[in-house]
């Protein structure tokens, strides 16, 4: 286990408006205000349409990352996540989880990491800007090349 202190910084409440795509508007707004880490306590809304990591298929390696999706319709969604920078790439790196219901199937739920998504109505994000330490997502090479967030030790 990895422990830091983190500094508040600014907290945003962001709307994404209908038709728009869910990552480039988060892209958008952090390019725009500066925010390089942070974290998404929630975020409600709708999406037309999501990619969503699952497979319909049996698991070939439970243990390994799943990079696999399936697509799903017409949702509501409530979700969660972290802004790290990717400093290979030298861009944003978000880690974004759902939790969504299927209108069209009794609202049966799908959970799972956000690949992709349009908003529907309107998605309602509350950010909170990390101050400190710098948060990063480099990749793993022993771990399957999975992202995974580290930060600064010294703060």
């Amino acid at each position: 286990m990895r422990v830091t202190q983190v500094t508040r910084g600014r907290e945003f409440v962001v709307a994404i408006d209908h038709g728009e795509d869910f990552f480039t508007a988060l892209n958008t707004f952090c390019t725009e205000h500066g925010v390089r880490c942070g974290y998404i306590p929630t975020f409600l809304g709708g999406f037309s349409s999501a990619r969503l990591v699952g497979s319909c298929e049996p698991l070939q390696n439970p243990e390994a990352p799943l990079w696999e999706h399936i697509e799903v319709h017409a949702l509501e969604a409530l979700g969660t996540g972290t802004l790290a920078w990717d400093p290979e790439k030298d861009c944003l790196a978000p880690h974004i989880h759902v939790s969504a219901g299927v209108k069209s199937a009794s609202a049966d739920g799908r959970t799972s990491h956000l690949l992709d998504a349009t908003v529907q109505f309107i998605a309602e994000l509350v950010i909170v800007e990390i101050a400190g330490p710098n948060l990063t997502r480099p990749r793993l090479p022993s771990l399957f090349n999975v992202p995974l967030l580290t930060f600064d030790e010294q703060h």
